[in-house]
């Protein structure tokens, strides 16, 4: 491990991903980035030809490659960013936000859509008549009537070009940064009767994937598939995962079998396999390895283009492409330095990989299989062939998991218990269903199917999604709600790794540091105990035709709403599992007056009392919509803040807000806002 930590590729990428991170949050632009980059080279060409006998020449070239590194990850990102160009659409002069403009938009990718809208991935190819550039989110309201756009259809509109949205509560997933790290910085809400579509002249080549896709899609329902098989072919073999249903998708998140539905390294792998075996007779011809290596490439790459060149199925190929090289040049590859080459490209080609979850979770599992999994494999040896490859592939999968465990839990709070069965039962027939999944979308193409065989797939991924739905509803081994910090991650980590090192050589250091990394687990939470602890705050959520306010004291939560029921509220559950307060709930109905530390917050409802003439309010919450006279009210009280939550009619909010500004009252929408948080 200490000789691959000194490979100079590990070196420049690790100081690569710290530039990357650096340009991410400092912004910086692209002619300052340039005149650092000369300053940084003059001076040490200065300090090189000066102290060419003075210093340590290892040394400074190693910093040299590490400041080279660094400045390019910088660099990388900064020009990257489509907010640095000049003609992208923000940076136009006649662009504003909140009024309408004339705008022509190509569609780039097909989203996932919501209950009430068709969503788009688009590209603002014109600003009236200036060309730009600059990705959007288009929402269209969905409508049967009209079918939906298609990949490279450009279409013109006049809309409002809005803000993403924030979060409007504590610990809620953070969709605007989310859309931000995939350059999409504004969105537009429009009706199918709002926009114009416009001819297509030419097709790009993810607009010719997509309209292939859409053909397999309609030679497949030919052949009687039907919704929730179609869309677990589309996410198996054509990396497409927007037709999964949410209880489909949420079967597989519990049962640990979600790897599965996305185009990765695994599905990658056995595409390899398959491929070497088609083309083993090659071999046996003058430049066959070199003839063979070539095909198998430009295969693998021509799949990857169908699967709209996804991240996950560019890093699978990219690393799976090395590898090929390696075996089909008679040059033995080293796995590591394979996987480290592949990220270092990878984040020179688009440095915003490294925030998708999905990158971090595959080179982790990856990383995990290759250094984890020999280390499990050893502790047994089955003597039976067929013991021994389920212990080998249980190895894999308790690798894997372990790999990828703290930072799972970090981003989504649970643990499916149950991986290991998942995996064990579907991982061995993958390689079968997905060959089988590729002659059935072949001969369909052709319409050369046997109906037979197009039952007898459907018949297994039908049985595959009832399998995962058994484990899925196998709810005693599903542990939920999960709090990690990032700090308790990084330690968890830490504890990981350093266990490991030591099992490898049982050196005094290496337990000295094992036992410190514990220690550090133990200091964190300590530490998050202590802060959840000292910790008092009111908050007034964002509940969209509901009022929701909570009173925390230290680690007890008590919630005050007229709701009957506050399980499965997003915004509650997301607050308790942000605090790790899961199990210190406690729920009673609204009252009228609340008191925290020097404050004393009136709650004025639908039934409009106001008038309480033993109390003098600082703060008032306006719910339900209340018919009062708000002049008076503020006469009465002189509050320092007036609130109105997500219950109340937008009518009413405008209204409220107008009234407040007239008489010089700070006026806080929660549903502009976000939810109202004071502390102590």
């Amino acid at each position: 491990m200490i000789k691959f930590l000194k490979y100079v590729p590990v070196q420049l990428t690790f100081f690569l991903i710290i530039g990357i991170l650096i340009g991410s949050f400092f912004t910086i632009k692209p002619f300052p980035l340039v005149l650092m980059a000369s300053v940084i080279t003059i001076t040490f060409s200065i300090i090189h030809f000066y102290s060419n006998k003075l210093i340590n020449q290892s040394l400074f070239y190693a910093v040299l490659v590490a400041l080279i590194s660094l400045f390019i990850g910088v660099s990388s990102i900064t020009f990257k960013n489509n907010l640095n160009e000049k003609n992208h659409y923000a940076n136009l002069s006649n662009f504003k936000t909140n009024e309408n403009t004339l705008a022509t938009l190509s569609i780039i990718k097909v989203l996932k859509a919501t209950n009430y809208y068709d969503k788009y991935e688009a590209e603002i190819i014109q600003v009236e008549t200036t060309k730009s550039i600059g990705k959007i989110l288009l929402n269209i309201n969905k409508d049967s009537i009209f079918p939906k756009l298609k990949v490279d259809e450009k279409i013109v509109v006049n809309a409002s070009i809005l803000e993403l949205n924030k979060p409007l509560n504590p610990y809620t997933f953070n969709y605007k940064n989310y859309l931000e790290k995939q350059q999409i910085h504004h969105q537009i809400y429009i009706r199918n009767n709002q926009f114009l579509k416009l001819p297509n002249t030419r097709s790009t080549l993810i607009g010719i994937a997509a309209n292939f896709r859409d053909k397999i899609n309609y030679s497949l329902k030919k052949y009687g598939f039907n919704n929730d098989e179609l869309a677990v072919v589309n996410a198996l073999l054509l990396g497409q995962r927007q037709r999964i249903s949410s209880d489909l998708l949420e079967s597989y998140s519990s049962a640990g079998a979600i790897h599965i539905l996305a185009v990765s390294g695994l599905h990658i792998g056995i595409i390899l396999l398959i491929l070497n075996f088609l083309f083993k007779p090659l071999l046996y011809f003058k430049n066959g390895k070199f003839i063979a290596g070539f095909l198998i490439i430009c295969l693998l790459w021509s799949y990857a283009i169908v699967a709209s060149l996804s991240a996950s199925v560019v890093r699978a190929v990219t690393m799976f492409t090395a590898i090929t090289i390696g075996m089909y040049a008679n040059r033995p590859t080293n796995i590591y330095y394979t996987l480290v080459i592949s990220m270092f490209f990878l984040l020179l080609f688009n440095p915003y990989y490294l925030f998708e979850v999905g990158f971090q979770l595959s080179y982790l599992a990856v990383f995990a299989i290759v250094w984890i999994q020999p280390k499990l494999n050893n502790l047994i040896t089955p003597k039976f062939w067929l013991i021994n490859k389920m212990w080998q592939l249980l190895t894999v999968s308790l690798a894997a998991q372990i790999g990828v465990l703290p930072l799972s839990i970090y981003y989504f709070h649970q643990f499916p218990g149950l991986f290991f069965v998942s995996n064990l039962v579907i991982i061995p027939f993958l390689g079968f269903i997905l060959t089988v999944g590729i002659i059935v979308i072949s001969l369909s193409l052709i319409s050369q199917l046997p109906q037979v065989l197009a039952d007898l797939f459907m018949f297994i991924i039908k049985q595959m999604n009832h399998f995962v739905d058994w484990i899925a509803n196998q709810h005693v081994f599903i542990i939920k709600d999960i709090s990690l910090s990032v700090f308790l991650m990084v330690a968890i980590y830490s504890f990981i790794f350093l266990f490991i090192k030591w099992t490898e050589k049982k050196q005094y250091y290496r337990l000295v540091l094992f036992l410190v990394s514990f220690l550090a687990i133990q200091s964190t939470l300590i530490f998050e105990k202590y802060k959840r602890e000292s910790t008092n705050e009111i908050i007034v959520f964002n509940d969209y035709k509901t009022s929701i306010l909570a009173k925390r004291l230290g680690s007890e939560l008590t919630v005050y709403s007229s709701k009957d029921s506050l399980i499965n509220n997003y915004a509650i559950e997301s607050y308790l599992i942000g605090t790790g307060l899961k199990n210190n709930l406690k729920s009673k109905n609204s009252d009228n007056l609340y008191m925290f530390k020097n404050e004393t917050i009136l709650v004025v409802d639908s039934l409009g009392i106001y008038n309480f003439s033993t109390v003098k309010p600082t703060i008032i919450l306006l719910q339900k919509s209340p018919k009062i006279n708000l002049e008076r009210l503020l006469k009465i009280h002189q509050p320092r803040i007036l609130i109105a939550d997500a219950s109340n009619y937008k009518s009413y909010l405008e209204n409220w807000e107008r009234t407040c500004y007239k008489n010089k009252t700070p006026f806080y929408n929660t549903m502009q806002k976000g939810a109202f948080i004071l502390k102590d």
